[in-house]
């Protein structure tokens, strides 16, 4: 037994209070909680606090956001492995019907990870599709909607767009309800250069249309994690009618949100895990048909989000986590793999100030404590 005290489990979970959003469909993805007391090193098993991090999704859930569980945001292959994964899904789905949340799990192909390369040498597509379905049985035997994320062994094992096309078209056939397809570019993992089977942005969203349009009634959505605004209002235009798109840019979220005269882009961010109450507040003006007051607020968070994302944008993690304890939802400041070391002090600083800015921190004296005892950890004065 361990020699730590354990603070009291979280209360039984409640119904979400707050009504669904209308004009949008907004999922937030949301990190993990790691274990402090536990006893592990960066990269052995994964030790995940289950109450915090429950108890944080049903946050975003009382203020009427879906969650995207099991994702990037998550440290889904920068920290959470696949077994820490997989208990995430089953815990996070288990809780969605309990207080009757929206659910949508990352499915990928991790098992087939190795610290060196990625995948074992021998793998091959078979392999690949393998655990993809793996994951896709797992997440549908959890009542939750499949997310096919980007698989970093599909990138490393793929000849050309044929192997692409071989593999979604697979996938989507087997599953059992429409899912939503992931394009995240490799600024936020390097590994997934070339994904679609080609360097050529133009060439790649030709295949990745393919794949869509192949398998009317599978598709649900599209997620274009591509920080490039003009791009994704281009491919969002050239979807078939009914497959939403939801926004993964980080930077530009609040026009692809607003949208045009042409359509708009629905949402599944990362910036969303600490902006979930202003991103709810302003989706409801949308659905109330007050474009300026959503803007009003939306907006300014903007230069945040553009901080927490900055190059090297996988990083982005460390300053989530960060403004999640400082908010009061976690009562320390520590990641799973030790990523809490992945930005520097004037980045986290920084991160405080906007943030404080903003009036993001329902307690902002904890807040301030909170970020001088860190200074003090690093050895400086506040």
């Amino acid at each position: 037994m361990s020699a730590w005290p354990r603070p009291p489990s979280a209360s039984l979970p409640q119904r979400v209070a707050a009504p669904p959003l209308r004009s949008r469909t907004v999922f937030a993805a949301a990190h993990v909680v790691a274990d402090p007391r536990a006893d592990v090193s960066p990269d052995g098993p994964v030790a995940v606090d289950w109450d915090a991090t429950l108890a944080f999704r049903r946050h975003l859930w009382r203020h009427g956001l879906g969650v995207a569980e099991a994702m990037d945001t998550a440290q889904r292959g920068m920290g959470l492995d696949w077994p820490g994964a997989a208990e995430l899904i089953r815990r996070s789905a288990a809780e969605a019907r309990a207080v009757d949340g929206r659910i949508a799990c990352g499915v990928g192909t991790d098992q087939l990870a190795s610290p060196a390369a990625g995948l074992p040498p021998t793998a091959g597509l078979d392999e690949v599709r393998r655990a993809y379905e793996e994951q896709l049985a797992l997440a549908e035997d959890c009542g939750a909607q499949a997310i096919l994320m980007a698989s970093r062994a599909l990138a490393a094992t793929a000849r050309g767009p044929d192997d692409y096309l071989t593999t979604y078209d697979g996938l989507l056939r087997q599953a059992s309800a429409p899912v939503i397809l992931h394009w995240l570019g490799p600024m936020f993992d390097p590994a997934l250069a070339g994904y679609w089977g080609t360097q050529d942005l133009d060439a790649a969203t030709d295949t990745f249309l393919e794949v869509v349009a192949a398998h009317p009634g599978k598709v649900d959505g599209v997620k274009i994690s591509l920080l490039d605004a003009g791009r994704e209002i281009a491919l969002r235009r050239r979807l078939p009618d009914g497959v939403r798109c939801y926004t993964g840019d980080d930077f530009h979220y609040p026009e692809l949100i607003a949208g045009d005269d042409h359509g708009f882009s629905h949402a599944l961010l990362g910036v969303f895990d600490p902006l979930a109450a202003v991103a709810a507040r302003a989706v409801r003006a949308l659905d109330g048909g007050d474009t300026e007051a959503y803007h009003d607020l939306l907006d300014p968070t903007v230069a945040l989000a553009r901080h927490l994302f900055e190059p090297p944008t996988r990083y982005y993690k460390t300053g989530v986590v960060l403004l999640a304890w400082l908010a009061g939802h976690q009562d320390h400041f520590t990641m799973v793999g030790g990523l809490q070391s992945a930005r520097s002090l004037p980045h986290l600083v920084r991160a405080h100030q906007l943030a404080d800015a903003l009036s993001l921190f329902p307690d902002p004296d904890l807040a301030t404590y909170r970020m001088r005892s860190l200074l003090k950890v690093y050895g400086v004065t506040p």
